[in-house]
């Protein structure tokens, strides 16, 4: 039963009465977005963000089995945040996949029990709708099971522009070559006073949004990120939270958040400094208060780190990614905790119960392939002292 009232830490009314909404199920206000980034306290911010948290999934944290599929990092767009992609000029640094190439990487997981390929990667002439729709045919007749979830509004807003095929014919395309649900990226920050000064020429945030709606009335599933930590300020990161609530509102079509936060190795912006934990865990926690009708919140751990995805877990965020298995650069390249992003099964299992969170394997449409909750690995055994309970191998 939710408490009536409840006291924080600082005796601010207005923050109190953010905290009564919350507790209550009543939706926050853009103002009281702003006031929770200014005002509150880390303690408090993961009260009501774990609250909403475990309303929505009690102990369930999330995670897939995936690997990614990286066409290239070559790109004609010279976003000022990126270290991952190189310009045309110095193609010398990068890579350009074939079809047959991708369809190699794609066999080499023949054996495993992985449920999803995620494609994302740098936008060139040569990766065009024809491509991708033949890629995408390619991997079902191989591997009907395997979900697709691929490209952002970037790459089908630049590939249909120059196709000359509108957003519904092109998306609708896709769904017929099996394309099976669209990642976050690509959004970075929507206001146009800051987009435009890391991402200029390529999709604006309104063609985002667009691309999202189109897949969404296509009966598509999808995730949302937003890229923070640069040289936004906290209205910025509410105006977009609020563009992605106002069209959750309307089609329902997103199923994650994901905060993606700066990193500034070896790109334009290497003289922005990097935010803080404090601010990392605020981001997660006051996006999991806002974005009410979003079911899931997830911490992308190869950026973080898998110490900080831990502590993200009482913050609100109830979804870690999956086992990546060391095939995405984007951001090992800009200087992520994890320059080898690669978990087991078993480690992503130990991880999240080792901070008393249920582990829960899914699809990527979040149906529960396994719940680990009783399974025990061997570190499990060695750091409990389980003896009960089988163990099994990974």
């Amino acid at each position: 039963m939710q408490p009536a009232f409840i006291e924080v830490s600082n005796p601010d009314k207005d923050l109190q009465d953010i905290s009564q909404k919350v507790l209550n199920g009543i939706r926050i206000s853009n103002e009281d977005a702003m006031i929770l980034f200014e005002r509150a306290d880390l303690p408090l911010l993961g009260m009501l963000a774990n609250h909403m948290r475990e309303k929505k999934h009690g102990d369930a944290t999330y995670f897939n089995r995936n690997f990614h599929l990286e066409p290239t990092n070559i790109c004609l767009y010279t976003c000022t945040f990126c270290s991952y992609s190189r310009l045309i000029k110095k193609r010398s640094e990068g890579w350009e996949y074939t079809l047959e190439d991708m369809m190699d990487i794609v066999k080499s997981y023949d054996n495993q029990p992985v449920t999803e390929v995620h494609i994302v990667g740098g936008v060139l002439p040569q990766y065009d709708t024809k491509f991708y729709s033949d890629l995408f045919k390619a991997i079902k007749a191989h591997r009907p099971e395997l979900h697709i979830k691929a490209l952002t509004p970037v790459e089908y807003h630049y590939m249909f522009k120059k196709d000359k095929i509108s957003y519904e014919d092109g998306m609708a395309l896709m769904k017929e070559s099996g394309l099976d649900s669209l990642p976050g990226g690509g959004a970075e920050i929507f206001h146009p006073e800051i987009r435009d000064q890391i991402a200029g020429g390529k999709c604006s945030g309104d063609q985002w949004l667009q691309i999202h709606e189109i897949w969404h009335k296509l009966g598509g599933k999808s995730n949302a990120t937003m890229l923070y930590g640069h040289i936004e300020n906290y209205g910025h990161r509410v105006h977009h939270l609020d563009l992605l609530r106002q069209l959750q509102d309307k089609t329902g079509g997103f199923q994650t958040f994901i905060p993606l936060k700066f990193r500034n190795k070896d790109n334009q912006m290497s003289h922005v400094p990097e935010v803080s934990l404090i601010d990392d865990l605020k981001n997660y926690a006051v996006s999991r208060i806002y974005l009410d009708n979003f079911d899931h919140i997830k911490a992308y751990w190869p950026m973080i780190s898998r110490d900080i995805a831990q502590i993200s877990l009482s913050f609100g965020v109830d979804d870690v990614d999956g086992t990546i298995d060391d095939t995405t650069k984007i951001y090992s390249m800009a200087g992520s905790e994890e320059q080898n992003p690669a978990m087991t099964t078993e480690q992503l299992v130990t991880l999240i119960k080792r901070v008393g969170r249920r582990p829960v394997e899914r699809d990527t449409l979040y149906n529960v392939i396994c719940d680990y909750t009783d399974v025990v690995f061997e570190a499990d055994k060695a750091y409990k002292g389980y003896l009960d309970l089988p163990v099994i191998a990974n």
